[in-house]
């Protein structure tokens, strides 16, 4: 039995981004499972024409002279589960809304992906940045993944997590589109009890010692507070939420080439190395909350350094000019290249 045929819709991109900013595509298609995902990639493949997969737009950045090419819309919806001794696997279709997901698993008693709410975006996105906030990471909780293999034009499934190279903030699947994820696979604790609580700031909003298990509705709401005291939950009327979400990422370095600065958060990040928060340094190179790009149409988080917003008006232009001002001040002021977090199309900085 063939699929039903994909939903054409709106080909301007703006409308699909968190950041509401990007021009058009050639075409956009509204892909309502995996069957549909692959009918269009292949379509697409066939005909010679670029794909772009979009989920909620939450790690976007569009040029404002858009998309060559069909750009996929990621809509098909499902999550299973089932016992698995003391874990429960959870099976989640790529199209479902991440924090529906960690919601409804905290709602159910599962524990494991509650420091991740509040995230914006798809499921199947979450493997290819190696989404991670609060101590916890989506490699800490993958099973395996299902992908549409363009070069085969096959289906591969359950292929399991330690293929895909994840690791900070990224994977194997994040720069390439030869592979599509279609569905992804967590095991989650069934014991009612969360991850691991690791990251200082939610250890003491919680009120409990590092490494604690404890309630996952509580680790829930307190990290929804968190990030909404940052501007990092999504609310249409905030434009402190029009964002990307962190626009970069905490630099690695060796620890003999990392700059000392009194008060900078740093942590360890293997033999020899450190991580140096991005925000920290983003701030002692004197960019404050708020710092404003071109015209005022994009600033800093009011809340937030490490978020580039976007005020109303703006273009994408306006965006990397702000990004290459915070970069170029830091670089200039402390020797240290930030990198981009979210996916630049057709642009950069």
């Amino acid at each position: 039995m063939s699929s039903p045929a994909p939903t054409t819709v709106d080909p301007t991109l703006s409308a699909h981004t968190t950041l509401r900013l990007g021009g058009p595509a050639s075409r956009i298609v509204r892909a309502e499972g995996a069957a549909e995902v692959v009918d269009a990639v292949a379509a697409a493949d066939r005909a010679g024409e670029r794909v772009l997969l979009v989920g909620g737009g939450s790690n976007l950045v569009v040029a404002d002279a858009g998309f060559d090419g069909t750009a996929v819309l990621l809509a098909g919806r499902g999550i299973d589960h089932e016992r698995d001794g003391d874990r429960v696997l959870l099976t989640v279709e790529a199209g479902e809304d991440w924090d529906d997901v960690v919601a409804a698993t905290v709602a159910d008693g599962l524990g494991g992906l509650e420091c991740l709410s509040g995230i914006p975006g798809r499921t199947g996105a979450t493997p290819v940045q190696n989404v991670g906030a609060y101590g916890v990471e989506v490699a800490d909780l993958l099973v395996d993944v299902d992908l549409y293999d363009r070069r085969t034009g096959t289906v591969r499934e359950h292929v399991p997590a330690s293929d895909l190279g994840l690791a900070y903030r990224t994977s194997v699947l994040k720069g390439s589109d030869d592979a599509i994820v279609l569905r992804v696979r967590f095991a989650l604790h069934a014991d009612g009890r969360s991850a691991p609580i690791r990251y200082g700031e939610l250890a003491r909003t919680l009120g409990v010692d590092p490494e604690t298990r404890t309630d996952p509705a509580a680790v829930r709401e307190a990290v929804l507070g968190l990030r909404r005291g940052k501007g990092m939950v999504l609310d249409a009327e905030d434009h402190d939420t029009w964002s990307a979400g962190s626009f970069f990422t905490n630099p690695i370095l060796p620890t003999d080439r990392a700059p000392q600065v009194d008060g900078l958060a740093a942590w360890p990040a293997g033999e020899g190395r450190v991580k140096l928060s991005a925000a920290g340094l983003i701030q002692n190179a004197g960019f404050g909350r708020g710092h404003a790009g071109p015209g005022g149409r994009v600033s800093l988080s009011t809340r937030h350094v490490l978020a580039l917003t976007h005020r109303g008006g703006g273009t994408t232009a306006d965006l990397l000019a702000l990004a290459r001002e915070v970069q170029g001040g830091v670089a200039e002021r402390f020797g240290v290249t930030l990198h981009p977090e979210p996916v630049l199309v057709n642009c950069a900085v």
